[in-house]
């Protein structure tokens, strides 16, 4: 009985390798070529763009340099084109955070640093202060000094802005993703 079931096997086996080595393959004139691209013209040509990974998480300030949320997501259309920028306003670590989503074209996206000023009046630029917060100084001895300026990344903006403050994004409806 099992020598029955091996050679039926077999014999189906047989018949399966024939089918597929029967088949040719097509020829690969067929099929459109596009000339090779060098490392140096596809690093190059990029040059000036963002990356979308990248804004992703970026920090949003409104025109008075206060801290109103961070970008969520970035929504396209079909053909790829950004339409909307979602914001996420308020919360902690994504709990509670209400969403939005804004026009993109109402986005502004700035390489240098958020200006803040100091007690004294004077712009202080090129720091980073996270949402806002005050000024990282380091103390050696009697003298404060503040960081050095942080050079901007040609590969993403530093930050987003949207003119808004926090309480009319939340009063804006809530963006929800849906399924329908």
């Amino acid at each position: 009985m099992l020598a029955k079931f091996t050679v039926a096997g077999l014999a189906g086996s047989l018949l399966l390798a024939g089918v597929a080595f029967a088949q040719t393959p097509t020829a690969t004139t067929d099929r459109p070529t596009t000339p090779p691209v060098s490392a140096s013209d596809s690093s190059s040509s990029f040059q000036g763009n963002w990356r979308a990974a990248k804004m992703v998480g970026l920090s949003v300030y409104n025109d008075k340099n206060e801290s109103v949320g961070s970008i969520n997501d970035l929504l396209t259309d079909k053909s790829g084109s950004i339409k909307a920028v979602v914001i996420g306003v308020g919360g902690f670590l994504g709990v509670g955070e209400h969403l939005v989503a804004v026009p993109f074209d109402k986005v502004k996206f700035v390489s240098e640093p958020v200006a803040y000023t100091s007690a004294s009046g004077a712009a202080d630029v090129g720091t980073r202060r996270p949402n806002g917060g005050a000024p990282a100084t380091t103390t050696t001895g009697a003298a404060n000094t503040t960081p050095p300026a942080v050079k901007p990344n040609p590969w993403y903006p530093d930050h987003a802005v949207y003119n808004a403050t926090k309480d009319e994004l939340k009063a804006m409806p809530e963006f929800k993703y849906t399924t329908n």
